[in-house]
C-alpha cells in the first residue's frame, strides 16, 4: 500500500477471494515473511548460483497512555506502570538467500525506545529466520524461528495454541516467531501435512516457557470456497491441544469461518481457597474449550462488515470474575504496601488473557487494496461485564516509499471493568519507510 500505481478493480468473487486472504496479512504489515517485500538486484558474489535480496520497513511513532487513576488492577498506575508517553523506532528487515533446493531467509529487528517509565533501551533480535530445503516436489524440511499463525479470526485466535492473541487488533504489532524444526509435505496446493518439534517460544518467551520441548501436527485443506485446518500440539508434562478451524466462501458477499481449541493453561490465576488471600495460582488450570463463529460481508464498493462471538472457556464465570475485582481491591486497602503491589502484579500478569467469557467483535473497514490508504474500525465487547473497547486503525501513502498511520484505542465502561479498569484512551501517531 506504499504505492501510488492504480490497480484494475476486482470482480466481486474476486475481491471477496482477496479479503479472506489478505485481511490480516495486508493490514498488518509487521507480520510480512522474507518472501515479501522490494526485491534488490541480484547482488554478484563468488559464487553467482546464490540469488541475494533484501527489504526493510523503517518505522518511527509516537504513543500517548492516559492510565485510570482509580483502577482496581493498577491504582494510580504503581503495579503496571504503563508508560504515559513513549516514542519509538524499529527497523524491521527482511533477507533471503537462495540456492537450487536451500532457502535462507531472516527477519532481524533493531528497536529503539523511551519513555517516562523506563527511560532509553534498545534491543536487536531475529524475530523469524528459516533454513528450508526442499527435498522434492511434496518434501520439504525447515529449522529456524517462524510465525506459526493461522486461522481467519480477527479477535483472537481460539485454534492456536501460540498465538491466541495474533495481533490483527493492533496492525503495528511485530510478531516474533517460536523456535521450530518441521517437515512439510504437500502434494499439491490443496493439502499440506506437517509435524514440527517446537524448541522454545522464541525470543520473548516466558519463563518458564510452556511451549519448549513440544510437538506440533498440522493438517489442511484447500479449495477455492473452502480452507480447513486441524492442529494437535503436545507438551511435557502438560495437557495437550486440539485446535481445528474452518472458512466457507458462500457467495460472492458472504464469508463464514469458525476456529475451536481445546486446551489447559500453565500458571492460571483462580481465587484462593481462603477468603483472607487475594491470589491463587496453580500450575495448570483444568481443560477448557473455546471457539469463534464469524462472518464477513463484502459491499460493492470494497468495505466489509464483519461481526465475530468468541466463547472463551478459560475466562471466569460471572461469580469469579466479580471476586477477581473484589481481592484485587481488597489487597490495597488492607495489606501492606508491598504485599499488595506483589499481589496485584501477580493477578494481572497470570490471569487468563481475557477474563470474562463471552465477547463480541465488530469490524468495519475498506479494502485492503485501496490506493487511497486503508482503515479499520473496530469494537470489542465483552457481554459478562457490558465494558467495550473502540479502535480506528488508519493509515495513507504520502509518496512511493513512506505511510503515515494513527491508532486510536478508547475502552468503555470504568472502574472494575475488564477493558475499562486499567487506562481512559491510548493514541499511537507514525509513519513507515519502504526500502528500498
Amino acid at each position: 500500500m506504499s504505492g501510488t500505481r492504480r490497480r484494475s478493480p476486482l470482480r466481486p468473487r474476486s475481491r471477496l477471494r482477496a479479503l479472506a486472504a489478505l485481511l490480516g496479512a495486508l493490514a498488518l504489515p509487521q507480520t510480512a515473511t522474507a518472501d515479501e517485500g522490494w526485491a534488490l538486484p541480484q547482488t554478484a558474489t563468488a559464487n553467482e548460483d546464490w540469488a541475494l535480496s533484501a527489504d526493510a520497513t523503517l518505522y518511527g511513532y509516537a504513543n500517548t497512555l492516559q492510565p485510570a487513576h482509580d483502577s482496581v488492577q493498577n491504582p494510580d498506575n504503581r503495579i503496571a506502570r504503563l508508560a504515559r508517553d513513549s516514542l519509538t523506532f524499529e527497523g524491521r528487515f527482511n533477507l533471503k538467500a537462495e540456492r537450487g533446493p536451500l532457502r535462507l531467509t531472516a527477519r532481524p529487528i533493531v528497536h529503539w525506545q523511551h519513555d517516562n517509565q523506563q527511560g532509553s533501551g534498545s534491543q536487536s533480535y531475529l524475530s523469524q529466520w528459516q533454513l528450508r530445503w526442499r527435498a522434492g516436489t511434496d518434501l520439504t524440511a525447515a529449522i529456524g524461528r517462524e510465525t506459526l499463525s493461522w486461522g481467519p479470526a480477527q479477535f483472537r485466535s481460539p485454534s492456536n495454541p501460540y498465538y491466541f492473541d495474533n495481533g490483527r487488533s493492533n496492525p503495528i504489532r511485530e510478531l516474533s516467531g517460536v523456535d521450530v524444526a518441521r517437515l512439510i509435505w504437500a502434494p499439491d496446493v490443496t493439502r499440506s501435512v506437517y509435524l514440527a518439534r517446537i524448541a522454545s517460544s522464541g525470543h520473548d518467551a516466558a519463563r518458564p516457557d510452556p511451549w519448549a520441548d513440544s510437538w506440533l501436527l498440522k493438517a489442511d485443506l484447500r479449495s477455492d470456497d473452502l480452507a480447513a485446518g486441524l492442529a494437535l500440539a503436545g507438551r511435557p508434562q502438560a495437557g495437550h491441544f486440539i485446535g481445528a478451524h474452518l472458512q466457507h466462501t458462500v457467495s460472492d458477499e458472504w464469508l463464514l469461518y469458525g476456529e475451536f481449541g481445546s486446551s489447559t493453561l500453565t500458571r492460571s490465576l483462580r481465587p484462593a481457597g481462603d477468603a483472607a488471600q487475594p491470589v491463587d495460582i496453580a500450575d495448570e488450570s483444568p481443560r477448557h474449550s473455546s471457539w469463534l463463529l464469524g462472518a464477513s460481508y463484502t459491499l460493492e464498493n470494497g468495505h466489509s462488515l464483519t461481526a465475530e462471538y468468541l466463547r472463551y472457556g478459560h475466562g471466569y464465570d460471572g461469580d469469579a470474575r466479580r471476586s477477581h475485582f473484589r481481592r484485587a481491591e481488597m489487597a490495597t486497602t488492607r495489606l501492606p504496601a508491598a504485599e499488595a503491589a506483589q499481589t496485584l502484579g501477580a493477578g494481572l500478569s497470570t490471569a487468563p488473557p481475557l477474563l470474562g467469557r463471552d465477547y463480541l467483535h465488530l469490524i468495519w473497514q475498506n479494502s485492503p487494496l485501496s490506493d487511497d490508504g486503508y482503515w479499520r474500525l473496530m469494537l470489542s465487547h465483552s457481554l459478562a461485564d457490558g465494558s467495550a473497547q473502540a479502535s480506528l486503525f488508519a493509515e495513507r501513502p504520502l509518496s512511493r516509499h513512506v505511510t503515515a498511520f494513527v491508532l486510536g484505542t478508547v475502552p468503555l465502561g470504568g472502574r472494575g471493568t475488564e477493558f475499562g479498569d486499567l487506562f481512559d484512551y491510548s493514541l499511537t501517531l507514525g509513519a513507515r519507510i519502504a526500502l528500498p
